[in-house]
C-alpha cells in the first residue's frame, strides 16, 4: 500500500499542532509521533552550501537540499537578509529540494528545512550561509524616472538598463526585482519597451494625491550568463488632483476635468487637413511657457516664424497646447493649425496655470493617426490593458487575477 495518503495526513496535523502550541496534541497522544517536540534533523539533510568559517558559497550555482537515510523533506524556506525568498522545487518523493531562481552574490541566506521520519516524526533544521562575489565584472545598473516631485495622474515610471537584456527568462528576473508601490494601491504592470528600457503604469490611472514609492532588489542577483545585477536609486513620486484635458477637434472645444468634475469649456483650433493633430491619450511632458516655432521644426511647407507664449508640450516631435492669438477668429469655429492645439492668450494663461507634467491631453475627433505609445512622449495609455499586460515577461500571456487589495475588499467580513 502506498504510504501517501498516510503522509499527507501526518503533514495536516503537524501544522496543526503547530497551530495549537506545545503540549497540546491535534492527533490523539501517548507515544504518537507528532506529540513530541520536532527533533534535530541535522544529521538527516545535506546541503551543497559550506557551513565553515569564512567559506562561501558560489551564486552561479543552485542551492540543493537533500533527505537522508528513510526521511524525507516537507518544506524548505530560503530567504537572504534584505527579505528576499529563493523560490525551489521539491521533488515529488521529498528527496530533493533545488532553487529555481538565482542566488544573490555577497548575501546571507537562513535555510529553514521541515522533515519527517520514516514514522512521520517532524523534524527541523536551520542553515545559515554566505555567498561570496560573481567571477563576472558585468552589471546591470538601472536608473529610475521621472526625476523625484509632483505629476499628474498619468505619469509613468520608466527603468532605463545599462545593458540590454532579450532573453525572457533573463527579464523575468529584472522585472521581478524591480518594485512599484503606491499608497493608495493601484495595480500595476512593467512592459518591456525595447532591450534597455521598461515602463509602468497602473490599468487606470494613477489615483489622486497617491505616493509612489519606486526601488530595485536587483542588486547582487544573478541575471543571465555572467550578468549580474547592479545598483539602483530609489524614487519617490507624489500626484496632486486628477487633470484631465479633452479636446474634441470635431466640435472644437477642449474640456477640462479635476476629479471627473468640469472646470473649463475652452474653444480650440487643431490641425487642419494634412497636419492633423493626432489622436490618442497624450502625457504633458513639460511646461516650457515661451517657444519659438517655426516651419522647418515640423517640415511645413508654408513658411512661419513665431513666437509662442503659455507653451505646454504634449509630445517629442513638437505638438503643444499653446496661445494663438493670430487664430481667435477661428478658435471654437474650424481647424487652422499646423498640428498644435491653440486657443485664445487668457484661456492659454489659465490652462498653463492648471496643467502639470504628468496631467492628461487627450483628443478625439481628429483626422490624425493615434500617438504611438512609445517614441514620441508618453503615449503609454493608448495600449489597452491586456496589450499592455503581454509586454511583461512575468504577466503576459498569464490570465489577470485581482490584485492583494482587490482580494482584501472581496473578502467576507468576520461577523
Amino acid at each position: 500500500m502506498s504510504n501517501s495518503p498516510r503522509n499527507r495526513t501526518v503533514a495536516g496535523c503537524a501544522l496543526l499542532v503547530v497551530s495549537l502550541g506545545a503540549g497540546v496534541t491535534a492527533c490523539g497522544s501517548g507515544g504518537h509521533p507528532l506529540s513530541g517536540k520536532p527533533y534535530d534533523a541535522a544529521d538527516h539533510v545535506s546541503f551543497n552550501a559550506p557551513t565553515g568559517d569564512g567559506e562561501k558559497a558560489d551564486p552561479d550555482k543552485p542551492l540543493e537540499v537533500t533527505a537522508e537515510d528513510d526521511g524525507r523533506i516537507t518544506d524548505v524556506t530560503a530567504v537572504d537578509a534584505a527579505g528576499r525568498f529563493v523560490a525551489g522545487e521539491l521533488s515529488a518523493d521529498g528527496g530533493r529540494w533545488h532553487s529555481t531562481s538565482p542566488l544573490a552574490a555577497n548575501a546571507r541566506y537562513t535555510v529553514r528545512v521541515s522533515t519527517e521520519d520514516e514514522d512521520g516524526a517532524p523534524g527541523r533544521e536551520t542553515l545559515a550561509f554566505d555567498t561570496g562575489r560573481p567571477l563576472t565584472k558585468k552589471r546591470l545598473d538601472v536608473t529610475f524616472g521621472p526625476e523625484e516631485g509632483r505629476y499628474g495622474v498619468g505619469q509613468p515610471v520608466t527603468a532605463e538598463l545599462s545593458r540590454p537584456v532579450k532573453d525572457k527568462a533573463a527579464r523575468a528576473v529584472v522585472e521581478r526585482a524591480l518594485k512599484v508601490d503606491s499608497t493608495p494601491a493601484a495595480d500595476g504592470a512593467w512592459h518591456w519597451v525595447d532591450d534597455k528600457k521598461l515602463h509602468y503604469r497602473p490599468k487606470e490611472y494613477w489615483p489622486a494625491d497617491a505616493t509612489i514609492r519606486v526601488h530595485s532588489n536587483l542588486e547582487g542577483l544573478k541575471i543571465g550568463d555572467r550578468l549580474w545585477g547592479g545598483k539602483a536609486e530609489p524614487i519617490e513620486l507624489t500626484t496632486g488632483a486628477k487633470i484631465v484635458a479633452v479636446t474634441d477637434a470635431a466640435s472644437h472645444h477642449m474640456t477640462v476635468y479635476k476629479n471627473d468634475e468640469v472646470i473649463k469649456e475652452i474653444p480650440v483650433t487643431t490641425g487642419r487637413p494634412g497636419y492633423d493633430t493626432r489622436n490618442g491619450v497624450k502625457v504633458v511632458l513639460a511646461k516650457e511657457g515661451t517657444v519659438r516655432m517655426t516651419s522647418a521644426s515640423i517640415g511645413a511647407s508654408d513658411f512661419y516664424d513665431l513666437t509662442v507664449h503659455h507653451s505646454v508640450r504634449v509630445t517629442n516631435s513638437g505638438e503643444y497646447v499653446h496661445a494663438a492669438p493670430w487664430s481667435t477668429g477661428s478658435q471654437g469655429y474650424a481647424n487652422v493649425s499646423h498640428g498644435c492645439t491653440g486657443m485664445s492668450m487668457g484661456n492659454a494663461q489659465w490652462f498653463y496655470d492648471t496643467i502639470n507634467e504628468g496631467d492628461i491631453v487627450e483628443v478625439v475627433n481628429s483626422g490624425g493617426d493615434t500617438m504611438a505609445p512609445f517614441g514620441n512622449g508618453y503615449g503609454d495609455w493608448n495600449l489597452d490593458w491586456k496589450n499592455w499586460r503581454e509586454g511583461s515577461a512575468l504577466v503576459g500571456g498569464t490570465k489577470e487575477v485581482p490584485g492583494p487589495q482587490v482580494q482584501a475588499r472581496l473578502r467576507p467580513e468576520s461577523v
